[in-house]
């Protein structure tokens, strides 16, 4: 068997135990190591090789950016940034038709504002927002369609861990990808406000209406979320105004979290260790899985697929949008089995090599940014696709009562905005670059 066929077999290896419930990084990691040996017939330079890639991956200045604005998310979330997120929606919103899920989107936008995490952007909203979407009558399958959808702002509005990977693996600047995902995060927003407007007057059984809230109970309800614009305003304006470079933004930003959690009361001896317990958990399984993608994408390398892969690609004479949207749909079926994180540090050293040789009429590194936006908005997608869907399964553990087909059947609406967002921005690379 030739290395080309050792490393056209791996993917289905792989996927079979992903399947099989291996843990991401392991099943990755293995099937690496594997092949690595079956290419080069022997031990010695894979362990060498082991030794070399998990020093330089944990050793990487730039991922130290990740642990910190896990960081500035637990501490936003323990100070109640969440609770006065939605208060302040569902004070402007919640008499609306359909106000209360709107509220909850426009909270999961300015969390994710200062999270950077799609599942913990769901998991602290739900929490905040599902007994009053239940309260005010609303259907279950909605309600938790709504909270999974909301939760990918947490990545889709900067700043993003999933664009922070992306900037590393791909060689680009973190603050042009942050900048770049603004308008197409703030246009998701908007189109979920949409689905449910129009949701809600197709089926005007699904949702109730909240009582219209007084001015003077409003204005202290906006007054609220200041910590939040100013922790954004902090380390977002932060970065473009030179002040800070991305990693010490982030360490502003959670310095920042942690001081309103423990002014608010929200933070304590306990909470706090509680916080750095949970941001180690997820940035340990977060560098797993780069170490078991870094070792299968060198097992690739050894194979030389990616290479002859962009080789039989460009021989084949496609244009350059042909192989550009063959690549999307293959990530929104990826989408469905794998989580985006995954999937990201799996694919892009294959993916880019092979876009990057086209020619799309813009400069390499406005390229770069767009096709970054691109895979950032399609990865999200398979965050609320079934059979994965890990957003899904996270709002569905925390509402056991509404059944999960309800939530796939709710999620639909969702999907079909996510799908027309993508046409949008293909179709229009200048509203992801003109920023830039």
């Amino acid at each position: 068997m030739s290395s080309i066929e050792i490393g056209l077999w791996s993917f289905p290896v792989l996927i079979l135990l992903i399947f099989l419930r291996v843990p991401i990084g392991a099943a990755m990691l293995g099937t690496g190591l594997v092949g690595t040996f079956l290419v080069l017939g022997k031990w010695t330079p894979i362990l060498a090789q082991l030794k070399a890639v998990a020093w330089n991956t944990n050793v990487n200045y730039s991922l130290s950016i990740i642990p910190l604005f896990l960081l500035m998310g637990q501490f936003a979330a323990r100070g109640g940034m969440s609770q006065a997120l939605f208060n302040a929606a569902a004070a402007f919103l919640g008499h609306r038709k359909g106000g209360v899920a709107m509220a909850a989107v426009g909270a999961c936008a300015g969390f994710g504002s200062i999270c950077g995490s799609s599942l913990a952007t769901a998991a602290t909203m739900a929490q905040v927002a599902l007994p009053e979407l239940k309260r005010n009558g609303y259907d279950g399958g909605l309600a938790t369609a709504t909270l999974a959808a909301g939760g990918t702002l947490g990545i889709l509005i900067p700043p993003s861990v999933v664009l922070v990977i992306y900037a590393i693996l791909a060689e680009q600047n973190i603050a042009k990808l942050f900048l770049a995902a603004f308008v197409p995060g703030i246009i998701a927003a908007i189109s979920y406000l949409v689905v449910i407007a129009i949701y809600v007057r197709l089926k005007p059984e699904s949702a109730g209406q909240a009582p219209r809230m007084p001015w003077r109970d409003r204005v202290p309800a906006l007054v609220a979320v200041w910590p939040v614009v100013a922790i954004f305003f902090m380390v977002v304006g932060g970065i473009y105004l030179g002040w800070f470079t991305p990693t010490q933004a982030a360490a502003v930003g959670a310095a920042g979290a942690g001081l309103v959690a423990f002014v608010n009361g929200g933070l304590d001896r306990k909470s706090l260790f509680d916080c750095f317990k949970e941001t180690a958990v997820s940035t340990g399984m977060i560098f797993f899985i780069i170490l078991g993608a870094s070792v299968f994408n060198s097992f690739l390398a050894f194979s030389r697929l990616p290479q002859v892969g962009a080789e039989w690609v460009t021989a084949q004479g496609y244009a350059p949008m042909t192989v550009l949207i063959i690549i999307l749909i293959l990530y929104i079926i990826f989408g469905c089995i794998m989580d985006s994180l995954s999937m990201i540090i799996l694919t892009i050293p294959i993916f880019f090599p092979i876009v990057t040789a086209m020619d799309f009429g813009m400069s390499p590194e406005h390229f770069a940014i767009w096709f970054g936006i691109l895979v950032l908005m399609v990865a999200e997608i398979g965050m609320i696709t079934p059979p994965v869907g890990l957003n899904l399964f996270i709002i569905s553990a925390m509402a056991r009562e509404v059944p999960i087909r309800e939530t796939y059947k709710g999620i639909l609406p969702f999907v079909t905005a996510d799908m027309l967002r993508i046409i949008l921005l293909t179709a229009f690379p200048i509203i992801s670059i003109f920023l830039v």
